[in-house]
């Protein structure tokens, strides 16, 4: 069976940390893959506020929209863990990039390495727009 890998950038330009709620765990007691995905959101948002980005901005009704997801997980995370969470926008083309995470616990463990590819869209008219020249300078000169 063919395995997800998710390759990690040299640098990563930005860090999260979030607890694990007692509300993340699932029926084996850990971490589950619904709440993982969640914290990620919540890491993303936090990353493109960083950036100098929004995921949605109401006054123009455009922002990013996720195209997909991948988690290749790598270990257990348990109630009262701090996951830090270290990101990287990776992939740039004109309509989006990728965000790379990188999960681990407070003893440095791996938790789990994931990608979400991020496009930017036009809510209103439902389609993709390019990205801004300045937003690929500022997202290219963060990896670099």
């Amino acid at each position: 069976m063919a395995r997800i890998k998710v390759n990690l950038p040299a640098k990563f330009s930005f860090a999260v940390q979030i607890p694990i709620r007692i509300t993340d765990l699932n029926y084996g007691a850990h971490l589950g893959n619904d709440a993982l995905l969640s914290i990620l959101h919540e890491a993303r948002v936090q990353f493109l506020q960083h950036c100098g980005l929004v995921e949605f901005d109401p006054g123009t009704h455009s922002g990013f929209i996720m195209a997909d997801v991948a988690v290749e997980y790598k270990g257990e995370g348990f109630h009262g863990d701090v996951l830090q969470i270290e990101m990287a926008a990776t992939d740039l083309h004109p309509y989006g990039f990728d965000v790379v995470y990188w999960v681990k616990n407070q003893l440095d463990r791996e938790i789990a390495r994931a990608k979400t590819g991020m496009l930017r869209f036009d809510y209103t008219v439902r389609k993709l727009q390019h990205l801004t020249p300045e937003v690929l300078a500022h997202l290219q000169a963060m990896h670099q």
